[in-house]
C-alpha cells in the first residue's frame, strides 16, 4: 500500500512535468528511477499509463483517468503538509498548564500578556489546583509547582527565585495576642491553615532550627485549600496564616500584615515549570518556555542579580 502511494506521487509529478528527466529533477532522483517506478506501477495495475517517446511522455486514456482521480487528493496532502510546516514555523494551538495555588502568583499578568501578543495563534488553558496531578495522564503540556515535589525525570525551568515561608498576621491580631517567639508556640495561637483538598490532611508548618528541619501541626481555626482566602482572613485579624514571602511582600511593606518567626524560615528551591523528557515539547510550549526565560532574565536584571 505504501509503495503504491509513493508510486502515485511519482506518477503525478511525471504527468505534471511531462518528461522523465524533468520529473526526476523535481523529485531529486534519476530519470531511470522514475521510469522504473512507473513501469512497476503499470505492472501492478495491469494497464499502460504513459506513452513513451525519446523526448517526452504522454498520458494514455487510463493515465489521464488515474491522474484526474489522484491529483486532487495529492493536492490536499500537499496542503496538509504545508499547514504542518506553518505550525512548525509559527507556534499554534493550545498550551495546557496545571498550576498549584502557591505557584500561580509567579505566572505574572505581564508575562501572559506579552506571550499572547507575541504568539497570536496560541491559547493558554490554565487549571489551578493543589491535589496531586499526573500531568501526562491528565493531558497537560506542563505544570508549575515548587521544585521539591517535582519528579526527577522532568525537564524543569525556573519560574521564581528561592522561596521563603512567611508566617503572617494582622496588627489587629497582634494587638490581642503576643507574637510567637518560637514555632512551637503556634499551638497557642488561632491559625488559618491550608490543605490540598477535601481528603488531604492539614499542612504541617515547616521550619528549620540550627540546620534541623521540623514541622508543627497547628491547632487551626480555619482550614481551606485557597491561600488567597486565607490571606484575606489574616488581614482581617482572624489569625496567623502561612504563605510565601513574595506573595505577602506588599502587605508586609504596607503594614497590613506583620511577619513573625522569620529566623526559622530559611530559603528553599522555588517554583519551576516542568514537562516530561520523553515527550517532545510542542512549538507552542517551547515558545512559552522561551518567553518565561526571557521574562525571568529581565526580572533578575532589574533586581541586580
Amino acid at each position: 500500500m505504501a509503495e503504491d502511494l509513493n508510486a502515485m506521487g511519482v506518477f503525478a509529478v511525471l504527468a505534471e512535468a511531462g518528461g522523465f528527466t524533468r520529473a526526476g529533477a523535481r523529485l531529486g532522483v534519476s530519470s531511470s528511477a522514475v521510469s522504473q517506478t512507473i513501469r512497476k506501477l503499470e505492472e501492478r495495475l495491469g494497464v499502460v499509463l504513459v506513452q513513451r517517446t525519446t523526448r517526452s511522455v504522454r498520458l494514455t486514456e487510463a493515465g489521464e483517468r488515474l491522474y484526474a482521480g489522484v491529483a486532487p487528493a495529492l493536492e490536499m496532502v500537499r496542503g496538509a503538509l504545508d499547514d504542518l510546516g506553518n505550525i512548525a514555523r509559527e507556534p499554534r494551538g493550545t498550551v495546557r498548564l496545571h498550576v498549584t495555588t502557591g505557584a500561580h502568583d509567579f505566572l505574572a499578568g505581564a508575562l501572559v500578556v506579552d506571550f499572547l501578543a507575541r504568539h497570536p495563534h496560541v491559547r493558554l488553558a490554565v487549571e489551578v489546583g493543589d491535589e496531586p496531578t499526573d500531568i501526562v495522564a491528565e493531558g497537560y503540556d506542563a505544570g508549575i509547582e515548587i521544585g521539591e515535589v517535582i519528579e526527577k525525570d522532568m525537564i524543569v525551568v525556573p519560574v521564581s527565585d528561592e522561596l521563603e515561608l512567611a508566617i503572617v498576621g494582622a496588627p489587629s491580631y497582634f494587638a490581642r495576642h503576643p507574637a510567637p517567639a518560637h514555632p512551637k508556640e503556634l499551638v497557642q495561637h488561632a491559625c488559618i491553615d491550608w490543605h490540598q483538598g477535601p481528603d488531604a490532611p492539614a499542612y504541617r508548618w515547616e521550619f528549620t532550627e540550627k540546620g534541623r528541619d521540623f514541622s508543627v501541626a497547628v491547632d487551626w481555626r480555619v482550614l481551606s485549600n485557597d491561600t488567597a482566602f486565607n490571606l484575606r482572613l489574616a488581614r482581617a485579624g482572624a489569625g496567623l496564616a502561612v504563605t510565601y514571602v513574595d506573595i505577602a511582600r506588599e502587605d508586609i511593606k504596607r503594614g497590613t500584615l506583620v511577619r513573625v518567626l522569620a529566623a526559622y524560615c530559611p530559603p528553599f528551591p522555588g517554583c519551576f515549570l516542568y514537562y516530561p523528557q520523553r515527550r517532545q515539547a510542542s512549538p507552542a510550549l517551547r515558545a512559552f518556555v522561551e518567553c518565561l526565560r526571557a521574562a525571568r532574565k529581565e526580572t533578575r536584571k532589574k533586581r541586580g542579580h
